[in-house]
């Protein structure tokens, strides 16, 4: 399916793109709190079941074409359908699951203070009338469009997609030093774990860090939305 050539984002419209949870970096305050934290992340990313389609387990490597192994359970409860919803846009798989993962961590429902929704976070005014913006389906459909558009506008940089996918179109071919403190640290997050992916390696230590510093409370969130718990 080809995607959608026209921008139809104004600048005003995608600076308010920017979601809660996920990024909302901190850290954590306590060794109590940390504790906890390591334990969650121990469970969303090695013994939480997987979804009967899936094969993913401990050692494995990534292959062309399919998602890398240390990507959250959540994440790849989804792992046929992120496929799928790649080949279709043309997109790298990893790619797509690194935003689902810094996003939602997989779940359908996940929502900010800023309106986002759904696996891939995005904004109601992407939508059409009649739409429903929680269908997974759905939900890639529109994200992956806007992913598309930012990657081909930015002559396939990564990076600057990712910029993009946060902030605003207008974000391509802008001075780094003007980008939001958010948008930072979005394609910090999202272009190393992409690399750690690309490299075919069977961990990540920044998809490590980005759990402990939050990401756990999106996995687990995600985890108990899909009932994957351990």
């Amino acid at each position: 399916m080809p995607p959608h050539q026209s921008f139809l984002f104004s600048s005003q419209a995608t600076r308010r793109r920017h979601k809660a949870g996920c990024l909302s970096f901190f850290l954590l305050p306590t060794a109590g709190i940390l504790a906890v934290g390591l334990f969650i992340v121990i469970v969303a990313m090695g013994t939480t079941r997987l979804s009967p389609t899936q094969t993913y387990g401990p050692g494995a490597t990534a292959q062309p074409g399919h998602i890398a192994p240390f990507f959250s359970i959540p994440v790849k409860f989804w792992g046929a359908s992120i496929e799928k919803w790649a080949a279709q846009w043309q997109l790298e798989p990893n790619l797509v699951a690194t935003v689902i993962q810094i996003e939602s961590c997989g779940d359908p429902e996940a929502g900010s203070r800023a309106g986002a929704t759904g696996l891939f976070q995005v904004m109601p005014f992407h939508f059409k009338a009649g739409e429903r913006p929680q269908d997974p389906a759905t939900n890639a459909y529109r994200g992956l469009a806007y992913l598309k558009n930012s990657l081909d506008a930015a002559h396939g940089d990564v990076r600057m997609a990712l910029a993009s996918y946060n902030g605003g179109m207008n974000l391509i071919g802008q001075d780094e030093t003007l980008w939001p403190d958010e948008t930072v640290q979005y394609t910090y997050w999202g272009s190393k774990i992409y690399q750690d992916a690309l490299q075919g390696a069977d961990s990540s230590q920044t998809l490590n860090k980005w759990l402990l510093q939050n990401g756990w409370r999106l996995c687990l969130q995600a985890s108990q939305r899909l009932g994957i718990g351990p």
